[in-house]
């Protein structure tokens, strides 16, 4: 018999479809309420974001070398965030992510992969800013950028959308 065969997927582009907010507060992580996205402190970031990078967590690979073998086995072993920046278009006016997001602040960064849909899953990562820096272009090949980096200081996974606040 053979194994069974993934899902089959609902394969997409993420513009129009991914979401990033800002969320001031979070009590949960692995259950953010809708209250909590909706807030009004809270801020989609997704129309300025020019792109986003580190986002993913990595588990180090651990050797574990024996006397009774030359083979040297792997075990998983500490689990670890991304150098997680995203940059976002600049205005002339510096009426832009600036702000919204200074250095030293503590915050969330809720990423809805299949977009804001009840149901679905999102990643949730709980954030120090640790830098906000415009970006030059000299050669003027792109629209003015502000780069912005994250301290990743806890996250949650395959978190459910929440629904409609009650």
């Amino acid at each position: 018999m053979a194994p069974q065969p993934l899902p089959t997927t609902q394969r997409y582009i993420s513009p129009e479809v991914t979401a990033v907010y800002l969320v001031p507060d979070i009590v949960d992580l692995a259950a953010p309420e809708r209250d909590e996205l909706d807030h009004e402190t809270s801020v989609d970031l997704t129309p300025e974001i020019a792109a986003l990078t580190g986002w993913e967590v990595s588990t180090d690979r651990v050797a574990v070398p024996d006397l009774g073998t030359r083979k040297t086995g792997r075990i998983s072993g500490r689990i670890n965030p991304g150098d997680a920046q995203i940059s976002f278009y600049a205005s002339q006016d510096t009426e832009d992510v600036r702000t919204v997001i200074q250095r030293g602040d503590r915050t969330h960064i809720v990423i809805l992969d299949g977009g804001d849909v009840a149901g679905q899953s999102m990643r949730v990562f709980a954030v120090e800013v640790s830098a906000v820096t415009p970006s030059v272009d000299v050669a003027g090949s792109e629209g003015a950028r502000v780069m912005v980096d994250f301290a990743i200081n806890d996250w949650a996974e395959d978190v459910v959308v929440p629904g409609p606040a009650s």
